[in-house]
């Protein structure tokens, strides 16, 4: 949620330039005490389950939960980029077709199908076989991005003794639990390739790269009276390494380079190990710097996810599996006369304004690509806004569960908690665009599966945060509900939500794919 204030296997992916999109095996995974292994028989993975207790905890993966397979995918997603392309690679997995922005699409009713922008976003989609022009899209859309820390253009830089890394502040972060976090890098390169193309490539510094070590108490005496307020352009500039002043002339020779590179020689080393590639062939870089804390779950009844990025990855795996599992099988799409679709974009937490954001046409013109195709160049008058006036977009976003502590920041009659279901929220200055007709035909769908939902609005005094649902809402005219998990924590380094949501979320959205059309039918607005 923006804030108040404003490989396992090689793929290709979606862009006409080669890429290659890598991930390294690490056996970091083993060393952890509580961790279970097994055979994921969907996508053919090797599935860990990590629990924050060193006592042994019992399956998280029974009764159809997503659980575990969650915590893989936050573990794998340390960036919008890595989110995206394991996305992709379960999208195909699942027997989606691969489309091509810049080509002609040839869809059918009753195909999968699915595409990438920026290997930040995407767009999935899957027809109903009684699909005819003019009917509507069923929409989930989350966002790939979490506040982080990002490289500058030119990272080098070096105060006292040590090489230090500068970069810049992503969203509406929570800064202060960024300190003494054991932090590395992940991200996506460009690299040079023997024949002269280039590559785009994804990479992860699996292990602690980074610090930002606080001041000690000793230097700063009030800290506990008068609060932690770091500078966030001199104080949160993470630490690399030391600079050695002495020993052989090579590593002088290194120093002295070290202070006039756009990049220290040593951070491009480390990367070009890990691509398997020479330092002189890596011609662009855009790095997040990452917790490299796995993502686990803790409590004293395991029923709690500790992890970062919460705010919006859970949301967009919820999504994403309840797209793939709602058309498994051939007569999933059989008797449907929609079409399905998720929507994860990038930049929500910046607001949304870029290629791959929310506040581009893409969904729009994905919608009118694929009722364009099947119409067989036989599009009738008002056919693409017929299809959008018949649509619904459930806009999915992490929600502020309340906190025990700060009880007295929720409005009275509106706190949300963990493990009571899908939270629908309300903003009657549009923060949000949920209205009450769409939150009574989305409360309708989870009664239909004795779903639980719960309703939250904010206090009066306080300013409200947003969502990409009113920027779609008002960019296509399409109808729309926001909701989301409830979690504490929210923009912090490490967040919190229930696992039992989860499932709720992923249970809740997969019924909204499967019944939906039938429930639309019985209200009539004009």
């Amino acid at each position: 949620m923006a804030a108040a204030s404003i490989s396992r296997l090689q793929i290709l992916s979606s862009s006409p330039s080669p890429i290659k999109i890598i991930k390294r095996s690490s056996t970091f995974l083993s060393k952890i005490p509580s961790i279970h292994n097994h055979y994921h028989h969907r996508s053919r993975k090797f599935h860990t389950t990590l629990c924050c207790s060193t006592s042994t905890p019992s399956r998280t993966l029974e009764n159809g939960s997503i659980v575990g397979d969650l915590l893989d995918y936050l573990n794998e997603s340390w960036t919008q980029f890595h989110a995206t392309a394991e996305a992709k690679r379960q999208l195909i997995d699942a027997g989606f077709d691969l489309l091509n922005e810049n080509e002609e699409w040839e869809l059918k009713p009753g195909g999968r199908y699915f595409f990438t922008r920026n290997m930040s976003c995407l767009v999935a989609f899957a027809i109903g076989e009684k699909y005819s022009v003019g009917n509507g899209f069923h929409v989930i859309a989350a966002h790939t991005d979490s506040p982080c820390l990002k490289l500058k253009p030119r990272s080098a830089s070096s105060k006292s003794s040590y090489l230090m890394v500068n970069v810049q502040t992503y969203g509406g972060g929570l800064w202060h639990t960024w300190f003494d976090r054991d932090l590395s890098v992940a991200g996506r390169v460009i690299v040079r390739g023997s024949d002269g193309s280039f590559l785009h490539k994804l990479v992860k510094i699996k292990r602690p790269l980074l610090r930002i070590p606080t001041l000690a108490i000793h230097l700063d005496r009030t800290v506990n009276k008068d609060g932690f307020k770091p500078n966030l352009e001199t104080h949160l500039i993470p630490l690399l390494a030391t600079k050695s002043e002495e020993g052989s002339s090579e590593t002088k020779e290194k120093n002295t380079e070290s202070s006039k590179a756009v990049h220290h020689p040593l951070l491009m080393q480390v990367l070009s190990d890990e691509l398997s590639c020479s330092i002189d062939d890596i011609v662009s870089i855009e790095l997040n710097v990452c917790d490299t804390q796995p993502s686990c779950l803790g409590g004293g009844n395991n029923e709690f996810i500790f992890s970062g990025r919460l705010d919006n990855l859970a949301s967009s795996y919820c999504a994403l599996r309840a797209l793939i599992d709602s058309c498994e099988s051939s007569s999933d799409l059989s008797n449907d006369t929609a079409v399905r679709m998720i929507a994860l974009f990038d930049n929500e937490e910046v607001g949304s304004g870029s290629v791959q954001g929310a506040g581009a046409p893409t969904m729009f013109q994905a919608m009118k690509r694929i009722a364009v195709c099947l119409a067989r160049n036989n599009v009738n008058e008002g056919a693409i806004e017929r299809a959008i006036r018949q649509s619904f977009l459930v806009s999915a976003d992490m929600a502020h569960g309340v906190h025990p502590n700060f009880m007295e920041k929720h409005e009275e009659h509106h706190r949300p908690e963990m493990q009571k279901g899908l939270v629908i929220k309300h903003n009657a200055n549009q923060r949000y665009a949920t209205s009450g007709v769409t939150a009574f035909l989305f409360k309708e769908v989870g009664k239909i599966h004795n779903l639980p939902s719960q309703e939250f609005v904010v206090r009066n005094d306080m300013g409200c945060g947003s969502t990409i649902g009113p920027i779609l809402a008002s960019g296509t005219g399409i109808r729309t509900v926001d909701c989301g998990i409830p979690q504490l924590s929210m923009h912090s380094v490490r967040e919190i939500c229930a696992k039992e949501d989860v499932d709720i979320a992923y249970k809740y959205f997969k019924a909204f794919y499967q019944n939906f059309s039938s429930i639309d039918k019985k209200l009539e607005v004009d």
